[in-house]
């Protein structure tokens, strides 16, 4: 049987986790309202995608940024395309990617920022 392969797209500004946090009235951390926005909206687009990987997995993510406004680190676009990608369900648990083989941040794309995933089975846990 041949492994499979999706490619998924998120269209929107990718936005880190970490770099978008915000203080609470009582000194903790939250998301900040951006990000929030920013997972809601890729939840909602990520239900149209059917492929569900329940083992080991490659991921290549190449992201395009609208400016150079607020330029984010890759390791933490990673992070949080990770967890988008757990909570959607289309990984079964984040801490089965083997590797992130080609991941970059692109450039800029004024008309369209996004995130383009491959996702590749590497076989069971």
């Amino acid at each position: 049987m041949g492994k499979r392969e999706s490619i998924i797209v998120i269209p929107g500004r990718p936005i880190t986790k970490k770099n978008s946090m915000r203080k609470t009235r009582h000194g903790g951390l939250i998301q900040s309202k951006a990000y929030i926005q920013y997972e809601t909206d890729s939840l909602w687009h990520l239900k149209q995608y059917k492929n569900k990987y329940a083992g080991k997995v490659r991921l290549t993510a190449k992201y395009w940024m609208p400016n150079r406004r607020s330029w984010p680190d890759l390791i933490g676009l990673l992070q949080a395309t990770s967890d988008i990608l757990e909570k959607a369900g289309i990984i079964e648990n984040d801490k089965w990617i083997e590797g992130y083989d080609g991941s970059r941040i692109v450039g800029i794309d004024k008309e369209n920022p996004r995130a383009e995933i491959i996702i590749r089975e590497v076989g069971e846990r």
